[in-house]
């Protein structure tokens, strides 16, 4: 190809990505010290798909409280030492010319779980294992290995939308390029926008303009303290249950989200609910992307199942989205954007490639 898509450049709020290649947010689970703080295997990981030529690299979903991770394992922002670890974070996938977001995050009623790692159970951590109450729009549990939450109050919702803000101002300290806003996969947020979660009589249940308060003013808070940097949100396209949070909703509450400061629209699905509808195949949430870009305002990003080179820049040319989002396959290669460059014959190819791999073959 002359000059694939995927391989031009992108830019967000004044923010310059190289290309439009993206490393979607994956946990990992790798702070055995349960303090929130990246230390050598983030290093390792962030590096290596920075190095890899990706655009940009979004660190996996982080915590804006302690009750508020996802596992007792996970990262968090909420402190200073996490603040100064981070910045060596930031610097790290600078030094390889990619740029660098953090997915700010609240677990909700699925905080306090186990890991997911292979012979690992499924569900709540128990507090003799070092797991914690957890807090949701309703006292609704996710499932029957889940403990049932506690529903917030009003005054504690303000709590979480501090929270969201002060995170963002310690990503912005710690050299972060742009902060994604997790709603998505049956998280906090998430479980506001859904009914299949959010049960609540007052301003934020009910209607969905209500089920969205809180998302809108999370994005709101941080765009008021700081208006030039790029906002990503990240949304459930749909729940796959009949009833809960449609692709239609996704396109309304993304209009929303422009008008409140957000500049791009992550499209994924799922992860409120058991989804018996939910079939996984190559490109299987593009769809979503491609209606939320073409009912709303803002560029999206599309992600689930894109393992080739030229499936991605199909779905550019065609315009199903502005970037694509890529996980797993990068956790197999993190050189992935290299090779795909490549394949391509993208202008940008030799230039992606560090000096130190100039032998290589892509």
């Amino acid at each position: 190809m002359a000059d694939p898509i995927l391989f031009q450049p992108f830019t967000l709020r004044g923010l310059e990505v190289r290309n439009r290649l993206w490393v979607s947010p994956m946990c990992q689970y790798s702070v055995a010290e349960r303090d929130g703080v990246p230390r050598d295997w983030h290093l390792q990981h962030i590096g290596g798909l920075a190095r890899g030529g990706a655009g940009l690299v979004v660190m996996e979903a982080t915590a804006v409280v302690p009750e508020g991770r996802i596992s007792p394992e996970d990262l968090g922002l909420w402190n200073e030492e996490q603040e100064f670890a981070f910045a060596r974070l930031a610097g790290i996938a600078h030094s390889h010319g990619a740029a660098i977001a953090v997915q700010l995050a609240h677990a909700g009623r699925k905080a306090s779980s186990f890991k997911g790692w292979p012979g690992e159970p499924h569900g709540s951590v128990p507090a003799a294992q070092g797991g914690w109450a957890t807090v949701a729009p309703s006292a609704v549990r996710f499932d029957e290995h889940f403990t049932e939450p506690r529903e917030l109050t009003v005054a504690e919702i303000s709590g979480v939308v501090r929270a969201f803000a002060d995170a963002a101002d310690r990503a912005v300290r710690a050299g972060f390029d742009a902060v994604e806003v997790h709603a998505a996969h049956g998280y906090l947020l998430q479980e506001f926008l859904s009914p299949l979660s959010n049960h609540r009589g007052d301003e934020y249940g009910g209607s969905l303009e209500n089920r969205a308060r809180l998302t809108r003013e999370v994005i709101r808070a941080i765009r008021e303290r700081h208006p030039e940097l790029p906002i990503l949100v990240r949304i459930s396209g749909t729940d796959w249950v009949d009833g809960g949070f449609e692709v239609e909703d996704a396109v309304a509450v993304s209009a929303w989200f422009a008008a409140d400061g957000a500049d791009l629209i992550d499209v994924s699905s799922a992860g409120n609910s058991p989804s018996p509808a939910l079939t996984v195949g190559p490109s299987y949430q593009v769809a979503l992307a491609e209606r939320v870009r073409r009912g709303g305002t803002l560029p999206v990003g599309a992600v689930g199942a894109i393992t080739s080179a030229q499936q991605a820049e199909g779905i550019l040319v065609t315009g199903q989205s502005d970037v694509i989002f890529v996980g797993r396959p990068l956790l197999t290669n993190p050189h992935l954007p290299l090779q795909w460059a490549a394949e391509l014959r993208a202008p940008a190819a030799a230039a992606l490639v560090p000096p130190q791999y100039h032998r290589a073959r892509f």
